[in-house]
């Protein structure tokens, strides 16, 4: 049992203003495994201010960028020092099985450093070659406090997204994360109370979804970075726009693998193993719209149903666990209904169901599925399930897979799979989505991630990343 009775506030640890404690269930038996204190809106201001305060009045913002690079290689290696215990507890807090969590621990290193070494290249301040102005310069200077706004699916992934930039870039910030993750976020604040930040310069709140609208609504919030829901991402644009804040978020998908007629299916379905069912499949980069050729489309069926029947589903401790739980009893209803939905609709059910094995009911645990017979109109294939569902669609030819692929209103990812390299390029090309992937690469954590249309506003990792997080500033003399 794991207790955090206190809040991470403006560097240290203090009294919540409300002393009920959330009680943290585990996804696999709901049994309770921890408690943590919640914040609430006077938690909010008082965070607000001492940020406030540190951006005004404090060193943190007028440090070299030597200085602020310095902490963040600190941070990141007080927390590989911990990586087996935060990947344990992201685990027990989340139904994220084993594998995946300690997967992670390495790509959080990749992702610090992308953002360390775009933070030594970046030009925070360069003359301005300009004939008209011969004494000129720019400046990159931090915009202010940030709200950082996380979802529970990767919760130190989402979290070292945003506060390794905003920190680089000399802002304060006040973390948000999900109540659901009160206990891996209480080890990252342990983490940045080592860092050596000045006072005031960072908060670790868990608090629900009320507060958080407190939160990014605040007077004092300069910007705002969110990753969550599309649906949330439309309410915190709104509450931006009329504020005049800056605002990046990183929202919902629904992304399409295209499976071109030269794949090699075994290959490509091997790569969907982690493509498409990564994290449960409560990823916001699932490839969970698999587009087949006509002409192998029974083929990919086949092959899909064999894999998703081979996966073991279960206790995410257990290193054999490919795929656990949901993380609440909510969400594991939503993605039931979900497939029940897609029986309603025609989708053929080639394996799965909305059924759940004996063993597995005391926990929040679905079915692996898989829908044929789909079609890109049908709700299953156009909204974002968030979990372990996969629909097959068919396709004609390769113009009409693009096609299939682009209709949706969502933008975040895709992939692509063909023996032919190049040409796999050139479909990528045509996919409007923020990140492509070709026969299963991993992404680069230098080069920009984010979203089309309904995917977000604004990118995140390498230089791209550290960019939202900076005003431009023109001096001439």
């Amino acid at each position: 049992m794991i207790t955090y009775d206190r809040l991470f506030v403006a560097g240290s640890w203090v009294e919540p203003s409300s002393p009920e404690l959330l009680d943290i269930r585990s996804p696999h038996d709901r049994a309770v495994i921890g408690r943590a204190a919640q914040a609430r809106p006077a938690d909010i201001d008082r965070a607000v201010a001492a940020a406030r305060a540190a951006f005004d009045e404090g060193p943190w913002p007028r440090t070299a960028p030597a200085e602020r690079i310095a902490v963040i290689r600190r941070l990141n290696a007080l927390r590989e020092a911990r990586a087996d215990e935060i990947a344990g507890l992201i685990s027990a807090e989340n139904g994220s099985a084993a594998w995946f969590t300690r997967a992670g621990q390495p790509g959080l290193t990749r992702q610090a450093d992308a953002y360390l070494r775009a933070a030594e290249g970046f030009g925070w301040e360069e003359a301005l070659e300009s004939a008209a102005a011969p004494r000129a310069v720019v400046r990159r200077e931090p915009v202010g406090v940030v709200a950082a706004v996380i979802p529970w699916n990767s919760p130190f992934s989402a979290a070292m997204a945003k506060i390794i930039p905003a920190l680089l870039a000399g802002n304060t910030v006040v973390l948000k994360v999900s109540p659901e993750n009160s206990l891996s976020m209480g080890v990252l604040a342990e983490l940045l109370e080592r860092t050596g930040l000045p006072e005031g310069v960072i908060s670790v709140l868990p608090a629900d979804r009320e507060t958080s609208e407190y939160l990014v609504s605040h007077r004092g919030i300069d910007k705002i970075a969110f990753t969550g829901s599309t649906r949330a991402g439309r309410r915190i644009a709104a509450i931006a726009g009329e504020q005049l804040k800056r605002v990046s978020l990183e929202l919902g998908g629904k992304s399409a693998a295209v499976i071109l007629p030269d794949a090699d299916v075994d290959t490509a379905v091997r790569g969907l193993r982690f493509a498409s069912l990564l994290n449960n499949g409560e990823s916001c980069i699932a490839q969970t719209r698999v587009l087949a050729p006509r002409a192998r489309y029974e083929e990919v069926v086949a092959a899909l149903k064999d894999l998703v029947e081979s996966l073991q589903v279960g206790d995410p401790a257990d290193p054999g666990t490919f795929i656990g739980p949901m993380v609440r009893p909510d969400q594991q209803q939503r993605v039931r209904e979900y497939i029940e939905l897609g029986i309603m609709e025609g989708a053929r059910l080639v394996t799965g169901g909305p059924g759940i094995p004996p063993e597995l009911e005391g926990g929040n645990y679905v079915t692996p599925t898989v829908f044929a017979d789909v079609d890109n109109s049908m709700r299953i294939a156009q909204e974002e399930i968030f979990g372990p569902v996969l629909v097959i669609i068919g396709y004609d030819d390769e113009d009409d897979a693009v096609r299939i692929a682009n209709d949706s209103e969502y933008g975040l990812s895709a992939g692509v799979w063909s023996a032919d390299e190049d040409h796999a390029l050139e479909v990528a090309r045509r996919l409007r989505t923020g990140t492509v992937t070709v026969n299963g690469a991993a992404i680069s954590f230098d080069g920009p991630f984010g979203g089309y249309k309904a995917s977000g506003i604004g990118r995140e990792y390498g230089a791209a990343g550290l960019a939202q997080y900076v005003e431009l500033k023109t001096v001439t003399v």
